[in-house]
């Protein structure tokens, strides 16, 4: 029974949580004609905010027979092609991506009331492109592309911890370290893109931009919130 009422207040507290939206909101007339402007614009706001990661996004996948799945990753690059992230390709979401190409992304840029949604459609990048951005890491994070079998099942903290040295016994630091073959980027063609603002009264703008079936240009549309 205590655990009931501990469930009950809990409930209770999560009802009347809430945060009143002030901005001076978003409008059609504000936006440039193409997506990857609007989001360059935004982008750089978030950066400028101070705001943790703010190229922190929840990517999220679906399997064969359509069952969802959402993880944080980093995006590492974007222009007019679309939004590139890099990963195991023997993850999850790789493994996902490789039987449905079809993918989510999500901006939560919360402090700023704002959220950008990305759909689209997901295929690797050049192993040129890859090779390019793993000799940009951190020699730490090389190795830990090498130590991790992302997404599988490991005994212990230990055995992963094992795993990292011996990459570091095999690929010294100071020395190049090779881009694993079992690693590499997707970019994400964006097919909609929409960018949120939290207005008061839950009366918030969104708009999407969306790219016409005959392939020739964006539109932009309302949603109600």
């Amino acid at each position: 029974m205590a655990n009931s009422v501990e469930f009950a207040e809990e409930e209770h507290d999560l009802a009347a949580m809430r945060r009143h939206y002030q901005s001076e909101g978003l409008a059609e007339a504000d936006l440039p004609a193409d997506p990857h402007a609007q989001f360059t614009r935004w982008f750089r706001e978030a950066a400028a905010s101070d705001l943790h990661e703010p190229n922190a996004m929840v990517v999220s996948t679906a399997d064969a027979t359509g069952r969802p799945s959402s993880r944080t990753v980093l995006l590492k690059g974007h222009d007019e092609r679309g939004f590139v992230f890099y990963t195991n390709y023997g993850s999850r979401k790789a493994r996902e991506i490789e039987v449905n190409p079809y993918v989510s992304l999500l901006f939560p840029w919360y402090a700023l009331s704002r959220q950008v949604v990305v759909t689209g459609t997901a295929q690797r990048v050049s192993r040129e492109e890859t090779t390019a951005y793993f000799t940009s890491r951190p020699y730490g994070s090389q190795i830990g592309a090498w130590a991790s079998a992302q997404s599988t099942a490991v005994a212990s903290r230990a055995e992963l911890d094992a795993a990292y040295a011996r990459m570091t016994a095999r690929f010294p630091e100071g020395e190049p370290v090779p881009v694993p073959p079992h690693w590499g980027g997707f970019r994400v063609t964006p097919l909609s893109v929409e960018f949120w603002q939290g207005r008061e009264n839950r009366l918030h703008d969104r708009l999407r931009y969306v790219w016409d079936e005959d392939g020739s240009r964006w539109t932009v549309e309302r949603l109600c919130p």
